[in-house]
Formats: C-alpha cells, structure tokens, sequence
C-alpha cells in the first residue's frame, strides 16, 4: 500500500516507476534526512517523528502523481500534506521560512539522486511532474508557515452565538413550558430536556475553549497514557454502528503509544461524525491505523462531495466555516474540526484533509507515537 494522502490500498493502478519509487521510499527519505542535518542548523537535532513530519505520503502523493491517468495532479490543491507540515514546523521547530523551503529543495534533489543511482530513468513529463510537486509544496508549505506564525486570536462570541443557539433555545423553550405546568411527570421531562441541551452546551464549550486554548498559542493540557490505537479505533467504530449501522470498517495493525486517551477519542469521534454527516448516505466509512517513522497515522475515508479546495483549510479554523454542498450551501462542520486539530498538534503532530469528487474524502490524523515529549502532563502510567 502507499501512505500517500489518499491511503490507496492498491499499488497496481501505478505506473512502473511509481511503484519503484514507492520501493525506494526508505532510501530516500534516510538520505534526505542525513543531508537535512547536515545542511539545515534547525533541523540538527530534531527528533525523528517531528523531522520526518508528513513528507512520507508527500513522495508517495509524487510516486501516485507520475502515473498517467491517474486522478491525482502534481498540483496540492486536493490535500493539504504540504500546508500542515508548513504549519507545523511554525509551531514545533524553531525553523524559519527559509529553513521551510531548504527542506524541499533538498528533497527534491535527493529524489533524483537516488532514483539515478538505483537507475530509475524518469522520462520529461515524469521530471516535470515531480518539480512542479515540489514547487506547489514549497508555496503552500510557506503560506502555511507565515498563517501559523501571525495567527490572530478568533472572534469567541461569534462562534458561541452560532453553535449554541440550538440547544440554548430548546432549553428556554423547556424552562418557559414548566412555567405553565403543574403536572409533575411532565415537568421531570422538561426538565431532563432542560439538562441533556444544557449538557450539549457545556460539551460545546469544551471543544471551543480547547480550540481557543490552541489558537492563542498555548497547548492544550493533556493527561497522557498508554493505550493501542487500533484498538481505540474500533470501539469508536462500533459505537458508531450502534447507531448508524454496519457501515463502519476498520484496517491497520496494533499501534501502542503514549497519548491522551480521552482527547483523541473525541478526535475520532469528530472525524467519524463529519463522515455520516457529510458522506453518500449508506456508503462506507474507512478507518485506518498504521505506524510510520515513530508516528502513528489514522484516517478516516467516506464517499461524497470534495470539499471546495479553496475551503480546505477554512474547516479547521474556528470560526470559519466551510459551505457543505449536501447542505445545499449552509454553513457546516463547525468546532469539530478545530478541535481536532488542537488536540493533534498539542500532541505534537497534525491533521489533514485529501478531498476530490473521484477519491472521496480522507481525514489524516499524523502524530508521533510518543506524544510526552511535546505535551507538559501528568503522564498516568510509564
């Protein structure tokens, strides 16, 4: 299989040379990751999974973009690989914007290298397409990394006002009909109406003062502990099909870490959530678990309408909404997302997003495997 942003399961589809890429996936990026240091002062003594970051499924996104008919182009605009690791390097290194670029540079010119050396003979358009990858990486990794570093703190009573005005007006409507009754079972249900939206409420604010936590600059205060992720995974699933139906599958291997167990539930549970929501109704959702170079990378894949590419990353800001077609143009997905991404990248890791009409949409959770390095918290067990 490739780690590219789609999580294709079939190499065959490849082209020739793709799939030699893709074999000598390990050697280029241990060659990259040696020139990286050596040349790069920021990158020196970077821990692995924060160095290596997402450029895995950005060669397999090159390897896939090679192959003729195949429905990827060289241009980023259906997945947002590059952007996140623009982003993150602002928040986790010390890199500045042309550490950013250098870091492309180099992986550009090690692809060719140890293609040659291996004697993969690449022809004009398979040259061209890997340049023009790189260079859209370069811009959409740099823009990236100049929003993360001038982020401005979000408007707090707008989103409130939005995302509250539901369950808050089903508990006044509640509170105005007791005013009205004398009848004491009837009263009991309203009022239990009254405290599951109230609670409602309070789970919202949760998730957006999280959110807010991160927008500021701070880290969000995690309790880590050690759990399997595949295993998480699968119980949320399940959840899931306890309501929803068997549309659920899950693929992947064990996966043991360090991270806050409560905190990333609720990150797949969002992203699940936007899948029903925003996927065909009665297609299948797609959770996959693997590990990578120290991380842990899980996806969440439903059929549907792609998500507007100039509003990719506007559904992870908090007050910024992207338009759901489904919903014939209403503004949709909410603080889910910006949670999400708090919660990821206070983990030391990051969350993207690959949407096209022809691929569906696929949710990328990306973090280390052992998040206590990036997180102060109290840590439950060694």
């Amino acid at each position: 299989m490739t780690f590219a942003s789609d999580q294709q399961l079939d190499d065959d589809k490849l082209s020739a040379n793709a799939r030699r890429m893709l074999a000598l996936r390990e050697a280029v990026l241990q060659e990259w990751g040696q020139r990286l240091r050596a040349t790069v002062k920021e990158a020196e003594h970077l821990p692995h999974p924060i160095m290596i970051n997402t450029f895995p499924g950005l060669y397999d996104n090159i390897a896939e973009a090679i192959t003729p008919g195949y429905a990827r182009s060289p241009e980023t605009e259906t997945n947002t690989v590059a952007s996140e690791h623009g982003g993150e390097r602002a928040r986790l290194t010390n890199y500045n914007a042309q550490a950013v670029v250098s870091e492309y540079q180099l992986l550009r010119w090690t692809i060719f290298d140890v293609l040659r050396e291996h004697g993969v003979q690449l022809n004009s358009d398979e040259f061209a397409i890997i340049n023009a990858s790189i260079d859209n990486s370069i811009r959409d990794a740099v823009n990236a990394f100049a929003l993360a570093q001038s982020a401005l703190r979000e408007r707090f009573v707008a989103a409130l006002t939005h995302d509250l005005r539901n369950p808050l007006a089903t508990a006044v409507a509640a509170a105005d009909l007791i005013k009205h009754s004398t009848d004491p079972e009837k009263m009991k249900s309203l009022a239990d109406r009254i405290l599951s939206n109230l609670s409602r409420m309070d789970g919202m604010i949760q998730n957006l003062l999280d959110a807010i936590v991160f927008q500021t600059g701070e880290r969000l205060r995690l309790r880590i502990e050690p759990f399997d992720m595949l295993e998480l995974t699968r119980e949320v699933a399940e959840q899931f099909a306890s309501i929803h139906g068997a549309l659920f599958e899950v693929d992947g291997s064990p996966v043991n870490g360090h991270w806050d167990r409560e905190a990333v539930r609720r990150c797949i549970e969002n992203l699940a959530n936007n899948a029903v929501k925003y996927g065909t109704p009665g297609s299948p959702v797609r959770f996959s678990v693997t590990a990578l170079h120290g991380r842990a990378v899980v996806s969440v894949h439903n059929e549907g309408p792609a998500i507007p590419p100039d509003q990719m990353e506007s559904v992870f800001q908090v007050f910024r909404r992207a338009v759901s077609a489904k919903e014939g143009g209403s503004r949709g997905w909410g603080i889910g997302l910006p949670y999400v991404r708090g919660v990821v990248e206070s983990h030391g890791g990051s969350v993207g997003v690959d949407s096209t009409a022809q691929r569906g949409t696929t949710f990328i959770i990306d973090m280390p495997v052992d998040a206590r390095p990036f997180q102060h918290a109290p840590t439950l067990a060694e």
